[in-house]
């Protein structure tokens, strides 16, 4: 089997030739990635592929389609979104996800946004720098807090437990109840109670045509003056515009945002690079060293077990 890396999946050169040498003296030819291929790469790059390795950049039909045996899929990534399934399965290619591998990273990173936002860790910073003092400041602690956390999988439940070890309530909205966030203490509510009753709204969902936009205009209006919005999961999950014009409006007071519509660098114009009261990261929750360990063996055992016959973490 031709297996073919279009995109590194972030971890060290050493780490990758082991990898790499799993399968080549198992008898695979395997082509490896160290940086960012152009789009005309990928094309000649795919073409006899058997099994792709991806991260989370776009693949497209052109990009299948160029590959005319190819059978499997491992994306270093939980949600596939970016991936053209459709075509997948009228193809019978095998697509596996690399869930969990990011769960406590992106949960630590929730956690590490609604503090900021809290303590006002920004803003303190610029103020030592220069030469200023707390006056005329205040912030807020977590504890006693409200959450929403609307997803409740694993990150989601994970961000619960760590919400609940600080002392707040939580609650939560999902398709389906999860026994495992019953468990932790998560109350489950409709999605509009939960945008209006949190002191935080913490997002966790995939993002599907029913979950584009959960954070509407409509809902984030109906937050409290005092709340803030954070977004870990995927950009659509959430209306810019409309959460910027809030944010600007003094109608919600902070937002913690680590996704967008596009992979950073995002575009110059984009609404929430303007807004107040917004900390924004590059699409980090991710991106710890521990998870993209994890990863990559995630990643290469979804390759060893389908090659085995006896594929895991299949995503239907």
């Amino acid at each position: 089997m031709k297996i073919v890396m279009l995109e590194p999946l972030g971890v060290d050169k050493d780490t990758m030739n082991q990898k790499k040498k799993l399968f080549t003296d198992a008898g695979h030819e395997f082509t490896d990635c160290d940086r960012k291929l152009s789009h005309q790469e990928k094309l000649d790059a795919a073409k006899d592929a058997d099994i792709f390795m991806i991260a989370n950049s776009p693949l497209t039909a052109d990009l299948i389609n160029a590959a005319p045996n190819l059978k499997m899929i491992s994306v270093g990534f939980t949600g596939v979104d970016h991936v053209d399934m459709a075509l997948c399965a009228e193809k019978n290619i095998t697509v596996c996800n690399a869930q969990g591998y990011a769960t406590d990273s992106t949960a630590e990173l929730t956690i590490a946004l609604m503090l900021a936002c809290l303590r006002n860790i920004v803003p303190y910073d610029q103020i030592v720098r220069n030469n200023g003092t707390l006056a005329g400041y205040t912030h807020n602690t977590l504890k006693g807090k409200t959450i929403g956390i609307i997803g409740t999988g694993a990150i989601g439940c994970k961000v619960a437990s760590l919400a609940k070890a600080f002392g707040c309530r939580v609650l939560g909205y999902s398709r389906s109840q999860n026994p495992e966030a019953l468990k932790i203490g998560i109350e489950y509510q409709d999605i509009d109670s939960i945008f209006s009753e949190s002191d935080i709204v913490t997002l966790h969902a995939p993002l599907t045509e029913e979950t584009r936009n959960i954070a509407n205009k409509k809902r984030i209006d109906s937050m409290k003056k005092s709340a803030i919005l954070i977004n870990c999961a995927r950009g659509p999950l959430v209306d810019s515009q409309a959460l910027a014009d809030a944010l600007n409006e003094g109608r919600i007071a902070k937002a913690g945002i680590d996704v967008f519509e596009t992979e950073p660098p995002i575009d110059k114009n984009h609404p929430l690079l303007t807004a107040k009261n917004a900390i924004l990261t590059p699409h980090v929750g991710f991106y710890s060293a521990e998870s993209l360990a994890q990863r990559i063996d995630i990643v290469c055992d979804n390759i060893t077990a389908w090659l085995s016959g006896n594929p895991i973490n299949v995503v239907k």
